[in-house]
């Protein structure tokens, strides 16, 4: 389906199961698809619901890298949700989208009722060089493939896990590409500097009063210690380090990643009034 939002763009989304709700939102230059391989085991527990953040999949893109922001993200998941008509609700942020789903959580404490930060940070994540962003920044919007050429060498979030990953899963480098073929390049110019200028929101973690899953691989040298540092800001937090996994534990490791999340989900309380459906 397609819900539309208040300034006009279309968001792709899809629901699936039944249960609790679900909002899983994936990272900077991800799709809604990167948490399909866990959809049929989620959605015996959860109605998932997965979103194309505006600029990414099959969401509209305004040209405009005004259009875009992690708080017009964070207000663009809430209107999703009202789409559906979802009251309470439970989030999963991947990366960038943990920072998104940490805008929900704070704003909307009323509506939250547990929280999974995945491979993310409550600030700048660590090597990420804000004037090389800009730099990146101003080459998406002149040179898009060339700055995908840049970004294939570089490989800032590589790890073993994921090289291995990429060798070993069939069609998963075609995957990778598919990807980035639907970004919109202005979407990349405004999150990317965004996301390296993140500020410190530890006190905002402080404040999350439900129930909150931090899952990060030990690989991830970028947001390792960050997470660490989100679970134990948290009042109610529960740390799970995936041993052989990078940046993406839900590709790298997908079992460990799932046992950890359900788990997780299993032991929170049924919401007041839940619909079943």
């Amino acid at each position: 389906m397609r819900v539309r939002v208040d300034d006009g763009v279309e968001l792709a989304v899809t629901v699936h199961g039944a249960g609790p709700p679900l909002l899983c939102v994936h990272g900077f230059g991800g799709a809604k698809e990167d948490f399909a391989d866990h959809l049929e085991r989620l959605g015996t527990r959860a109605r998932v619901v997965l979103v194309d953040l505006r600029g990414h999949g099959d969401s509209g893109g305004p040209a405009d890298p005004a259009a875009y922001s992690l708080d017009r993200c964070a207000a663009d998941l809430w209107a999703v949700a009202d789409a559906l008509g979802l009251g309470r609700v439970r989030l999963l942020g991947h990366s960038m989208g943990g920072m998104v789903v940490r805008r929900m959580a704070v704003t909307a404490p009323d509506r939250v009722d547990a929280v999974v930060f995945e491979s993310t940070a409550a600030g700048p994540p660590r090597g990420l060089e804000p004037d090389l962003v800009d730099l990146g920044a101003a080459l998406a919007l002149e040179d898009f493939a060339a700055l995908k050429a840049v970004l294939d060498e570089a490989r800032v979030l590589g790890t073993p896990a994921y090289e291995r990953l990429l060798a070993d899963r069939p069609g998963f480098t075609d995957y990778v590409d598919g990807k980035w073929a639907r970004l919109v390049p202005a979407m990349w110019s405004a999150l990317a500097p965004a996301i390296a200028r993140e500020p410190d929101a530890t006190h905002e973690v402080r404040a999350i009063a439900c129930p909150v899953l931090v899952i990060v691989g030990a690989l991830d040298a970028v947001f390792l210690d960050a997470s660490t540092a989100i679970a134990a800001a948290a009042p109610d937090a529960r740390l799970v380090v995936v041993a052989d996994a990078g940046h993406h534990p839900h590709f790298e490791d997908p079992e460990a990643w799932f046992v950890a999340l359900a788990t997780f989900l299993d032991g929170l309380a049924e919401p007041e009034g839940a619909d079943p459906s």
